[in-house]
């Protein structure tokens, strides 16, 4: 038994969590994240903590880490510089994309930037029909001139999509030997590889944002890896999107598996708390400094999809399509606006205050810091309205300058509105709120569930201070915060699972398909996935491999996924795997046709890696300590109200708001008409009276 140490990189700060096995003992470390080099941060934390918590490196018996940079140079544009090879006539193929629009009434909207400009889009002579069969051979009298093509345009990367590669990959792999070794300075990434599954443009958007993003990945986790194994720390691991860990030689061979990595790892601690509570249904709410996210947990499950767009709004508001560049890898179902505690609040030319989606992030950050920021945040209405503690936060690390705070408001909020200041700050602080409710409707009532059967756990740094004020808004019973809210993201590193996702088409009606294909193809997936638990050294006795497949009526365009039988394929199996899916297709849509022939598209395989389960620990005891101050509240207006230091606080209590429950990552705030429970275990709950 050893300690886990997970890192996770927000918006404002860098949380490390580091977590005693044999325990449960759980510590924290919360500094200012590094913009100009974001590595730096994390090692910084890394040290603190073995410093701290007296962890010697030869104890760290994981290290996780959740990483932003695959999101980031989407979002800012900063990725390499890549070229895209294809079958000869489908060059513009990542430009003429799908016919989805946000907003359909907008004819002048605007598609998303092509990640690879024409000018390094290039064509090959060669053609496999739609059963897999070679109808032109690949013209190999082109390639020379296309490797001098690629040389001279000095790209770093080069993503290969041919058509129908999915059924037959010989082309691809010519194409990618012949590269490889003329160009080996430059990474080529095979849709094959990356994505062998049907559908020609997410095939090659995906493959193109992995070569868009790929050397910028492999520099950051080369520089990290170097810098851990220096402390002589071990392995590093990623997190991914869908909800795992992996290692670094899998995330490089597919970067996309790195987006959503932060907000996944929050997930999984949210999953991870409902197990250990006994509430399986949870919506999670995680705000940090930059965003907010919400995330639905049904009976113990993970909602997952596979339809994400990013780089454009549609990464931050998952309901819309064509605006980003569709991944087609597994991702934790999230919605997530531009409401963090850095956000700026500002006034628009018609007079109209809003908050998002500019943020302060972590240089300068918030006025109230007093770091050199200058624009009022939500952070710095907290302050104003005594929420967050005015002298320091941090536990005493982070002075704030009240002032400052004040004074940002009242310049750019208040008097443009003709308001006071802590008028102007309960604005900021509705708005915001109001932004994060639609969020939590949108993974709760727009997928079909009732928010009032569910609980919310939340977390990060400032989710706890405006969680019972979203939960009121939409009929949430119950509040959960977790020990060590501001670093839970972090947690979640810790308690995950090893996992890589595996694809393939399999197209056929499922009443005529052989057993036996279906067996071989699964087969082989099962023996690529086996491979790769023992490489990263998992026993046989901790894999397992699920399955599932992606299947659909005749002429419908999209599929539903279902598992897939265990065992041996048989026709009484694949059977049963159609029942299945006229079942969730009725529950689904509110219909279904047994009569209907049901369609294999795509057959699927998880594999996980189990790693020992953990149980988080309370916090240790410390001495009591209760204060009084000014905080505001719509019901009370400005009153005294007691703090709480919540390591202080014994099992058993119940707080009665208002008042506030102060902790070294993290704040508590408990309104008018709510109760707060202490219990054992380290969790805070908090119900309405």
């Amino acid at each position: 038994m050893g300690w886990r140490i997970g890192v996770d990189i927000g918006g404002t700060f860098t949380d490390v969590a580091l977590v005693d096995e044999a325990t449960g003992q759980i510590g924290v470390v919360k500094i200012p994240t590094t913009p100009s080099n974001v590595a730096q941060g994390v090692i910084d934390g890394i040290r603190q903590g073995l410093t701290r918590y007296r962890v010697g490196p030869a104890a760290v018996a994981l290290l996780a880490h959740a990483t932003t940079i695959v999101t980031n140079a989407l979002l800012e544009k900063k990725g390499a510089k890549a070229g895209f090879v294809t079958t000869r006539g489908f060059r513009d193929v990542l430009e003429l994309r799908r016919s989805s629009r946000a907003d359909l009434y907008d004819l002048f909207q605007d598609a998303p930037a092509v990640l690879v400009p024409r000018r390094w889009r290039f064509e090959v002579t060669e053609r496999i029909d739609a059963q897999g069969q070679v109808v032109t051979p690949v013209d190999e009298g082109e390639i020379d001139g296309l490797i001098t093509a690629i040389r001279d345009a000095g790209l770093e990367t080069v993503a290969v999509s041919l058509l129908f590669s999915f059924l037959n990959d010989s082309h691809e792999h010519v194409l990618g030997e012949r590269l490889r070794q003329a160009l080996p300075g430059v990474g080529v990434y095979l849709s094959s590889d990356v994505l062998p599954e049907i559908r020609e443009f997410e095939r090659a958007s995906t493959t193109a944002v992995c070569a868009y993003v790929g050397p910028l990945l492999a520099g950051y986790l080369d520089r990290l890896q170097r810098a851990v194994a220096a402390l002589g720390l071990p392995q590093l691991y990623v997190m991914g999107s869908s909800g795992g860990v992996f290692d670094i030689v899998e995330g490089l061979r597919m970067p996309a598996m790195a987006i959503e990595s932060g907000p996944a790892a929050g997930v999984i601690a949210a999953s991870l708390a409902g197990n250990e509570l006994g509430l399986p249904n949870l919506i999670s709410f995680d705000m940090g400094g930059t965003t907010a996210k919400a995330s639905l947990i049904a009976d113990g499950e993970v909602a997952v999809t596979a339809e994400y767009e990013v780089g454009g709004a549609g990464h931050a508001k998952r309901w819309l399509h064509g605006t980003g560049h569709p991944v087609r890898v597994p991702v934790i179902d999230l919605a997530e606006v531009s409401a963090g505690g850095g956000s700026i609040a500002w006034v628009d030319p018609g007079g109209a205050l809003k908050v998002g989606p500019q943020s302060a992030g972590a240089d300068p950050g918030p006025a109230a810091y007093g770091l050199g920021g200058d624009e009022p945040t939500v952070s710095d209405a907290d302050v104003v309205l005594g929420w967050l503690d005015r002298e320091a936060l941090l536990g005493g690390a982070l002075p704030i300058d009240l002032a400052a705070a004040k004074a940002a408001i009242r310049k750019q909020v208040a008097d443009p509105l003709g308001m006071g200041v802590t008028e102007a700050a309960a604005a900021i602080v509705e708005i915001v709120n109001s932004n994060m409710a639609e969020a939590l409707r949108i993974v709760s009532v727009e997928r079909g569930h009732d928010p009032r059967e569910f609980a919310l756990i939340a977390f990060g740094g400032a989710g706890p201070v405006h969680a019972a004020a979203l939960a009121a808004e939409l009929d949430i019973p119950e509040v959960i915060v977790p020990p060590a809210p501001g670093a839970f993201s972090a947690l979640g590193l810790v308690a995950s699972d090893l996992k890589r996702e595996y694809s393939r088409t399999l197209y056929a009606d499922l009443r005529l398909l052989d057993p036996a294909l279906a067996a071989a193809a699964l087969g082989e997936t099962e023996a690529a996935a086996s491979e790769w638990l023992a490489t990263v050294a998992i026993p046989p006795a901790q894999r397992v491999l699920r399955r599932a497949a992606d299947l659909r009526y005749r002429r419908q365009a999209y599929e539903l996924t279902v598992p897939f039988v265990e065992g041996p394929v048989t026709r009484e199996g694949l059977d049963r795997l159609a029942a299945t899916f006229h079942e969730k297709h009725r529950q689904t849509y509110g219909h279904a046709n047994a009569e209907e022939p049901v369609q294999l598209v795509n057959l699927r395989l998880t594999a996980i890696g189990r790693l020992p389960g953990l149980r988080l620990a309370g916090p240790a005891k410390a001495p009591t300590r209760r204060t009084i101050r000014e905080a505001w509240f719509p019901e009370t207006g400005s009153a005294p109200c007691p703090v709480h230091w919540r390591d202080g606080l014994a099992a058993g209590e119940a707080l009665v708001g208002p008042t506030i429950i102060e902790a070294m990552d993290s704040t508590i705030v408990v309104p008018p008409g709510w109760i707060a429970l202490v219990e054992g275990t380290g969790y805070i709950r908090l119900r309405r009276r």
